[in-house]
């Protein structure tokens, strides 16, 4: 999960500012997170809540996602989310948008099966996110931080993902060409590919980095499943930590804790 949050803060930057180098300041001064921090910790906080029921999940996550975008109007929410925010509502809108992938890292955290990570990750797309897509999108992430939490190898991992999306491609050979998208189907899968060509945790973000597209978005899921993978340090938990408030690096503690 924190490393989610290590990755939207990172390329935060480079979101509107593309950049095709791994090579790069991790934490600029103009680092901040993003609406991908804050709606992973209102996953974390729906999880908590839920007492291992996964209706009762989805109902709760609703509200906590509305709390949170009112507190934190300004986090730079797609224009869908946005009004779904505003105005309130609880249908979901058919959505394909990255945003359900972004935010699901707390799932393989909770989960104790890769069939209760592909549950609770379908329920927390759905209630937004329910196109095939957007759905697709949550369950290979939270299927393959799963797995990389729970020791899996880089090639089961790739298995899982290659189940879902073609992945014959390399970084090098899409470097040039990869543009902005906020689709899942044209995130995920790039940033998948920015974990299996890496060597570390640091790699995975600078690989995702240099890429460029969504970059935030892209880091976020990225850095979901190197962090579940590799580990991060202490140094590198603190840091990311430490651009958050009180009440959401609160959260991600007692979530942690739990």
């Amino acid at each position: 999960m924190i490393g989610a949050i290590f990755g939207d803060i990172v390329g935060s930057v480079y979101e509107f500012n593309n950049i095709k180098t791994k090579n790069f300041e991790l934490f600029g001064k103009k680092c901040f997170f993003t609406d991908d921090t804050v709606i992973t910790v209102a996953v974390a906080d729906a999880l908590m809540q839920c007492a291992n029921d996964i209706e009762l999940f989805k109902q709760i996550f609703i509200k906590t996602m509305h709390r949170y975008g009112k507190k934190y109007p300004d986090a730079g929410y797609g224009g869908r989310f946005s009004d779904w925010l505003y105005y309130e509502r609880i249908e979901p809108y058919n959505s394909f948008g990255n945003g359900s992938a972004m935010r699901v890292s707390p799932v393989a955290w909770y989960a104790d099966s890769l069939e209760k990570a592909i549950a609770y990750a379908k329920a927390s797309a759905e209630v937004t996110h329910n196109h095939p897509e957007g759905i697709k999108g949550a369950v290979v992430t939270a299927g393959a931080t799963y797995l990389a939490r729970t020791g899996a190898s880089m090639e089961q991992i790739k298995d899982f993902v290659g189940g879902y999306y073609d992945m014959n491609f390399t970084l090098d050979e899409i470097r040039p060409t990869y543009y902005f998208n906020e689709t899942c189907q044209n995130t995920v899968p790039q940033a998948m590919q920015a974990f299996f060509e890496s060597t570390s945790f640091e790699d995975a973000i600078r690989n995702g980095i240099s890429i460029g597209g969504d970059s935030d978005t892209l880091c976020a899921i990225t850095g979901a499943v190197a962090d579940a993978y590799y580990g991060l340090t202490e140094v590198e938990k603190k840091k990311a930590l430490s651009y958050l408030d009180e009440e959401l690096s609160g959260v991600v503690e007692r979530f942690q804790n739990r």
